[in-house]
């Protein structure tokens, strides 16, 4: 009698365990759970984004300081040639010479000119992406603490549930036979979560095969109660 009441208590225990399996599934595959882990990504990617460009714009105004110190010092020394041609005295060889020189240096001076031209753009262009990038890091982040906040709501409530399941489960388990308990721990662990079922009509509650009137009485000889089909524990 003591078994049976044992079986009985087993099922409520069963019923309870799948109903915390199912609140652990819920919690696990919550829709708000996905488009937080989605947000979390776009925000990971726009930071990334961000810190590339920022990066890239740090190094493009290095370059363009010092293309344009390079141009100051070039313009400096044209200047003082310059001035030196014009203030006469030079041998006709020197003055050629100088003045070759200056040719020169204002050739390298236009293609240092242009040089400075195309960093300014690509500075320009680079300030614009950042802003951008900051925004895009902006608007990531509230959407992501957006679904952080549906998660942590849903995840409370669940959590609460599964709390009063576990209370209820320690009151079960002190009143089913220790050797069945550890059976039915043991099934549910290789069983879909299911260690005992309800033998119904003559079909298992837990794999739906059913069982002829020999099979039953076959069943009913085991101690406990098993499934010939899936084995699991079986409550009549």
């Amino acid at each position: 009698m003591q078994q049976f009441k044992s079986l009985a208590d087993l099922l409520d225990l069963q019923d309870v365990d799948s109903q915390i399996d199912r609140l652990l599934a819920e919690r696990s595959s919550l829709p708000a759970l996905a488009a937080y882990k989605k947000a979390h990504k776009t925000h990971e990617k726009a930071t990334a984004t961000h810190a590339d460009l920022a990066e890239q714009l740090k190094e493009t105004a290095l370059t363009l300081d010092k293309h344009e110190g390079e141009l100051e010092l070039f313009e400096s020394k044209i200047d003082t040639h310059e001035q030196r041609l014009f203030a006469g005295g030079l041998t006709a060889r020197d003055a050629e010479n100088l003045r070759l020189d200056v040719q020169s240096l204002k050739k390298r001076r236009s293609t240092m000119e242009d040089d400075v031209l195309m960093l300014l753009d690509r500075h320009e262009e680079l300030e614009t992406a950042v802003a951008s990038a900051v925004e895009a890091v902006a608007s990531a982040e509230v959407t992501m603490r957006t679904h952080e906040a549906e998660v942590g709501e849903a995840w409370k409530r669940i959590d609460a549930e599964i709390a009063r399941k576990e209370s209820r489960k320690q009151a079960i388990v002190p009143l089913i036979d220790p050797e069945i308990l550890e059976l039915y721990e043991s099934l549910r662990a290789h069983k879909e979560g299911v260690g005992a079922a309800r033998l119904a009509d003559g079909v298992c509650g837990g794999c739906h095969l059913t069982l002829s009137p020999a099979e039953q009485l076959e069943v009913l000889n085991e101690d406990p109660p098993r499934c010939l089909h899936c084995r699991r524990i079986l409550v009549v």
